[in-house]
């Protein structure tokens, strides 16, 4: 029998940036939990539940184009079943036609559900640019 090798969360939140920026959102949809949370930066709320996260994604593949994310400053913790990266998420994208870069600290919360990390939280802070 083959010995599984776990995926670090850091991994993962990279897996999850890749399939951002591929806009692969089927991907992505796997790798969350059906109880997900995160903030649709757009509209400055909530995103509640999978269906809601999904229809949030839909509405970024009609509106963003050419994403490039990148993280620095990681941080990666896990309590049981609990997991948390923390890091800095350097992102350009055009936006309606706008190119647009933003530097934002971002939180992953996981929760392991049957032996697999769903992502439970996805939170982004864009910061405005310095003068």
């Amino acid at each position: 029998m083959a010995e599984q090798v776990e995926t670090s969360l850091q991994e993962t939140v990279g897996r999850l940036l890749e399939f951002l920026d591929a806009m692969n959102l089927e991907a992505l949809a796997t790798m969350v939990d059906d109880e997900v949370q995160g903030i649709d930066e757009i509209a400055r709320g909530w995103v509640r539940g999978r269906s809601a996260m999904q229809g949030y994604l839909s509405q970024l593949k009609d509106t963003v184009s050419d994403p490039h994310s990148e993280m620095s400053d990681v941080q990666e913790d896990t309590w049981g079943d609990t997991g948390l990266v923390t890091f800095t998420l350097d992102q350009t994208y055009t936006l309606d036609g706008q190119r647009q870069q933003i530097s934002a600290p971002t939180s992953v919360v996981f929760q392991r559900r049957d032996n697999e990390w769903k992502i439970m939280l996805i939170h982004t802070v864009p910061l405005p640019e310095q003068a």
